[in-house]
């Protein structure tokens, strides 16, 4: 009687992705599941939309997912995602499935969050998030690739250097705008031939680049206009070459204010932005004072998170406590799930 019970039940359970949950219980979900990928999008895109340091990231293992019923309705889901750093930085509105994942090679970045959401109306909005960022180890990349360029400190003398240089390059061969920096984001060195490479935000002033005689009297717009810019400082016997290429993104500028002319070499993103996703309305603040010798920008300094959000009707959410699990379906796939790009 009892095996075909067991038999009935597991019948009942077929094609499942979960079990039904009883008071108080959670159901844990395939993390390969398309309900589990759907979640970990929407908890990517929320930590996207809220970062202006760094790059863009997009979830490379769904580590756990857990789900409790909300009263009188909607589901909260709780997240434990793996990410990996792109080469979009966070104000490219280039859409996240067009940008690369960084290569093990060129110095890979991995993110982890921890990120609840509710879901109600078939929307989500994210309540709670706390992420990190960590470069991959010297020794891992040196395995992979003896002579690749590693990670440098922001604040090297010689990537301050190669992006004060670069940024003067540009400007002087720009018709339109006067562009300030924004960031130095990341920057690598290698020895031979002694060379600087770095990335860096800019932005356009109210300057106009070839009659500027003070950047410090210069304003940066009131309908901002970002640019992301390349460069590689190569020091020679006789001098030292400088080579950069900007992108600078379409912005919304003022009726009365003057198109910003095309310069060489310098494409222009036209992918429109990704949608906002809808996001809760209580954010902490961004946490002061990174690391000055960072060589990139840690999600715990460069993400606001959202730490708590109250309903429509005051209900607070809070992190929740661990009730007992419902029983497990054993046709659901343990969790981590599968790896999207590489692990590091």
């Amino acid at each position: 009687m009892k095996s075909l019970f067991l038999i009935l039940c597991l019948a009942l359970l077929k094609d499942c992705g979960s079990v039904p949950m009883g008071p108080g219980a959670f159901r844990e979900l395939d993390c390969d599941a398309p309900e589990s990928q759907q979640v970990a999008q929407a908890a990517v895109d929320y930590i996207n939309s809220n970062r202006k340091l760094g790059y863009k990231y997009t979830w490379n293992q769904i580590d756990k997912v857990k789900v409790w019923s909300r009263r009188p309705m909607g589901e909260i889901y709780e997240i434990e995602i793996d990410m990996l750093e792109t080469t979009c930085h966070a104000l490219d509105p280039t859409p996240l499935a067009n940008c690369s994942v960084r290569q093990l090679t060129q110095h890979a970045v991995e993110g982890d969050c921890d990120v609840q959401l509710l879901k109600q109306d078939g929307q989500f909005s994210v309540i709670f998030a706390k992420c990190d960022s960590t470069p991959d180890s010297a020794e891992d990349v040196i395995k992979v690739c003896p002579h690749c360029r590693l990670l440098a400190p922001l604040n090297d003398s010689r990537v301050v250097h190669a992006v004060n240089a670069a940024l003067a390059a540009f400007n002087a061969q720009n018709n339109g705008s006067y562009f300030q920096l924004v960031e130095a984001s990341r920057a690598q060195i290698v020895s031979l031939p002694p060379s600087t490479y770095v990335e860096f935000v800019v932005a356009a002033t109210d300057c106009v680049a070839k009659d500027v005689t003070d950047p410090a009297a210069c304003n940066m717009l009131a309908d901002k206009q970002y640019g992301f810019c390349k460069a590689t400082l190569t020091e020679k016997v006789n001098g030292e070459d400088i080579a950069v290429t900007c992108t600078v993104f379409p912005g919304q500028p003022p009726a009365d204010v003057g198109v910003i002319d095309p310069v060489v070499d310098l494409p222009v993103a036209v992918d429109p932005a990704p949608a906002a996703m809808v996001m809760g309305p209580v954010v902490m603040p961004v946490p002061q004072g990174p690391p000055e010798h960072r060589a990139h920008y840690d999600l715990r300094h460069a993400f606001s998170g959202a730490t708590s959000v109250e309903s429509s009707s005051g209900e607070t959410f809070t992190r929740m406590k661990q009730p007992k699990p419902a029983v497990v379906n054993p046709l659901v796939r343990p969790c981590p799930g599968k790896i999207r790009y590489f692990k590091i």
